[in-house]
């Protein structure tokens, strides 16, 4: 493997990590207390990748090194996952007790650096049997940590769909670099070589970029989205509901109820609305409810539900209260569950982006 471009890798994903992580805590459209412990996270991952793909000569680097950063990592992660699906244990300030084993890694090292340095007294036997206890406890630990919060999370029923989606998602990256941690460990021991190592400082690294877009991007979209959807809750006098009228040539029963339950319910607002879920609700088949819109509407069923959430698209994206929110969290809100989707369907309808919709009403 190419060291250069491995350093260099390291080099720019460590720099953006880090830049992440301070925009999280300083930036007010960012700033929050899960984006909080995200950021420590982050910031510790990216200092524990540079500690371990380069040489340490320095003091307090090899310091940090000896302490176990890790106990840290696993801790804040935890808290994380916790304060996003609004776990007891943040009540009840449990989840400070995961902190300990941290602690207990400083106070050691301080120790050992007490009997190095002031009564110069150095066993370096005894320094490398503790570090590899550290290690391999800190491994388990965080292997512990990792599959409780995937438990915690997977039990929750506090967090919206694409909320736990994004927390599974960052739990499953996280258990892929533990696995890679674990035959790293391997191959140094068995093999005295690197492969799998080097494979670790890249997925560290990729982790940055990854956050940066599904863990902040995306998921500020969902959150812009939730608030959102409580903002017109909350506000009912707002019009943004898509009202039609019901053709004198429409005579079926199954059609006028389907406008009642499209209007009064707001079912197109489920992005993951099928057909069949709209049959059941109407209390008859698939095969006969898209029959009778055709006939009725001439019309299909995706085509028929998707004209309801491109007006209510509309409807937000032409008023300047809702301009604050971007067109993917209005699309999201809509009902749509893909920007891509959103924007072909807007364009196709409409013969216009939803970006140049809401543009030409605001100069309107």
């Amino acid at each position: 493997m190419d060291t250069t471009l491995l350093d260099l890798a390291i080099i720019v994903s460590g720099s953006i990590g880090y830049f992440i992580s301070i925009a999280l805590v300083t930036t007010s459209f960012y700033k929050s207390r899960a984006n909080k412990y995200l950021a420590i996270s982050l910031f510790l991952l990216t200092s524990l990748t540079f500690l371990g793909s380069y040489e340490i000569g320095n003091f307090v680097l090899q310091f940090l090194d000896n302490i176990m950063l890790e106990f840290l990592v696993a801790g804040t992660l935890f808290t994380y996952f916790l304060i996003q699906i609004q776990h007891k244990y943040l009540i009840k300030k449990r989840y400070r007790l995961f902190y300990f084993p941290f602690i207990g890694s400083v106070i050691l090292e301080f120790c050992v650096s007490f009997f190095d340095i002031v009564l110069n007294i150095y066993n370096p036997d005894f320094d490398a049997i503790t570090y590899d206890i550290k290690d391999h406890v800190s491994f388990l630990y965080n292997v512990l940590l990792i599959f409780w919060g995937r438990y915690l999370i997977k039990k929750s029923n506090t967090i919206s769909i694409e909320k736990k989606r994004w927390l599974l998602r960052l739990n499953l990256f996280m258990i892929c670099i533990i696995i890679c941690w674990f035959l790293s460990n391997i191959e140094l021991y068995v093999y005295d070589s690197e492969y799998v190592t080097n494979f670790l400082w890249i997925l560290l690294s990729f982790l940055t970029w990854w956050v940066l877009y599904y863990g902040i991007f995306k998921l500020q979209i969902i959150a812009q989205k939730d608030e959102l959807h409580k903002y017109l809750v909350s506000k009912k006098t707002v019009n943004t509901s898509v009202k039609k009228k019901i053709s004198k040539a429409t005579v079926s029963k199954i059609i006028t109820e389907l406008y009642v339950v499209m209007e009064e319910e707001e079912l197109y607002k489920n992005p993951l609305l099928s057909r069949l879920d709209l049959a059941n609700r109407l209390g008859t088949s698939e095969g006969y409810l898209s029959q009778i819109i055709n006939q009725e509407i001439n019309k299909s069923v995706i085509q028929f539900v998707n004209e309801y959430r491109i007006e209510a698209a509309k409807n937000l994206l032409q008023d300047p209260v809702f301009n604050k929110y971007s067109i993917e969290a209005i699309g999201m809100e809509a009902g749509f569950k893909s920007k891509s989707v959103f924007y072909k369907t807007f364009n196709s309808n409409s013969g216009m982006s939803p970006g140049a919709f809401r543009k030409l009403h605001k100069m309107s």
